[in-house]
């Protein structure tokens, strides 16, 4: 029985992400502490199979997996991440096993990434370097047009920004109120096809009218492809993207044609729609993307020594609740 079990086989299958070195439960419980620093899908079945508690990051914890045949000692999933698109959340609830999340951990580090894709795309970093690198300055003598947008101005600065922000979670707001202070104008969006409600802005009208869009919302079923061909329609030819939510929010073949076809002046990514992404399968790593204003990282916007910190203080929050209460301190389901 759960309620009175008090030893407990606890498997990391991606310390790689967050180290949690002498893990020891409290008073009263122990645990065998399996670590891996990586696992590969087709090995989950196998690390798991005895486990009471798995904890995992990005790794697809799906319906087979969550069966009891395969997982029948499975009592809880920390996940170090504040997302759970990747754990099959209503099998979990059907056979009554407890997910608890880490959010709110990367938000000073999130903020600061948004930051440097921001200053790179409207400053034009990324293609001015190259070509400064290939003696293109010394070829013509001037850069100075690269950096003007396809209205054929030149870069605004912050206090000319207006920044819209989709998705108005804990990272949301921190970069409301750090844009604020390099004293850009803001505006939240609401839901895509909802009226505006207190505080919020038509979604619609934020993307006609932002000159920066940070994406930085969950990914669910509604909100893939959330902004499209028909989006980038309606921005400001001096737009730019920001995107540091998740893959698939942003249809990035349309991205790809806005930034070819000067529909906005430049993106930045942190995410993608496969990851890892390479350019065999992600059409803006793909050869003809080189010259765009257009900055990808590789999804790691949350990497920061205080991001460990706060990971590795909520994941064992998460499970020390759960052994002693049954309840994680931020439990998704």
């Amino acid at each position: 029985m759960v309620e009175s079990q008090t030893h407990w086989v606890i498997v990391a299958l991606e310390s790689r992400f967050c180290p949690l070195p002498d893990f020891v439960l409290p008073a009263g419980h122990t645990c065998e502490f399996r670590d891996y620093t990586e696992t590969r899908p087709g090995l989950i079945a196998e690390r798991t199979q005895d486990a009471d508690i798995v904890i995992m990051t990005i790794l697809p914890m799906t319906a087979d997996i969550l069966s009891p045949e395969v997982t029948p000692r499975l009592k809880m999933i920390s996940v170090i991440a504040s997302g759970t698109d990747t754990v099959d959340l209503a099998a979990c609830r059907a056979r009554g096993i407890v997910v608890g999340n880490t959010p709110h951990c990367n938000v000073t580090t999130v903020t600061e990434h948004v930051l440097a894709l921001y200053f790179a795309t409207r400053r034009a970093i990324i293609p001015t370097n190259a070509l400064t690198r290939a003696g293109d300055w010394d070829g013509k003598g001037s850069q100075l047009a690269i950096l003007n947008g396809p209205d054929g101005k030149a870069p605004r600065t912050c206090r000319d920004e207006v920044l819209g922000i989709i998705g108005y979670g804990a990272i949301g707001k921190n970069i409301e109120s750090t844009a604020k202070l390099l004293g850009m104008k803001t505006m939240i969006a609401g839901r895509k096809g909802n009226p505006a409600t207190s505080g919020r802005i038509l979604f619609e009208t934020v993307i006609r009218e932002a000159s920066v869009i940070i994406v930085c919302l969950p990914r669910s079923p509604e909100t893939l492809n959330l902004i499209s061909g028909a989006e980038f329609e309606q921005m400001k030819p001096y737009s730019l993207l920001i995107n540091v939510s998740r893959g698939g929010i942003v249809d990035e073949s349309a991205l790809l044609s806005a930034l070819r076809e000067g529909k906005i002046a430049g993106a930045g990514t942190d995410v993608y729609s496969k990851e890892p992404a390479n350019p065999s399968n992600n059409d803006l790593l793909a050869p003809g993307a080189e010259g765009l204003n257009l900055v990808t990282t590789p999804h790691v916007a949350w990497y920061a020594e205080e991001t460990f910190t706060n990971y590795s203080r909520a994941c064992r929050a998460n499970i020390a609740g759960f052994v002693t209460a049954r309840k994680a301190e931020h439990q998704v389901c």
